[in-house]
């Protein structure tokens, strides 16, 4: 089995593959964890701060359709989410951070067998 990901950043894109789910998550959590924040930007009528900017993304590809990913805000903080078109936000759990939500919901949605 081989996951995909797309790796985000700027106007830079990466493109990697992992062979295990386990692999996939080390990937991400490695090129996400030191992005570099985001100024607040400021137009006539309306106003972005960092918490509102992706600093990267990383998205994730693997076996039977499963699509996920992972969004650095320009504050530093991470959200993790499922689906490709429709996103649906991952909720953290108490104690978790994204990484440890999204790994939750991918191994729940890799160990049901068909």
């Amino acid at each position: 089995m081989s996951w995909r990901i797309t790796y985000r950043t700027g106007g830079r894109v990466e493109r990697l593959r992992a062979g295990s789910l386990d692999e996939a998550l080390a990937l991400i959590e490695g090129r996400t964890t030191d992005v570099p924040g985001l100024a607040p930007i400021d137009l006539r009528v309306r106003r972005f701060d960092p918490v509102q900017q992706v600093a990267a993304r990383a998205e994730l590809k693997g076996p039977d359709r499963v699509r996920a990913g992972l969004d650095v805000r320009g504050d530093g903080s991470a959200e993790a989410w499922t689906g490709r078109i429709l996103r649906r936000l991952v909720e953290q759990q108490a104690g978790e951070d994204a990484y440890a939500a999204l790994r939750r919901v991918l191994s729940s949605m890799r160990s049901v067998d068909p």
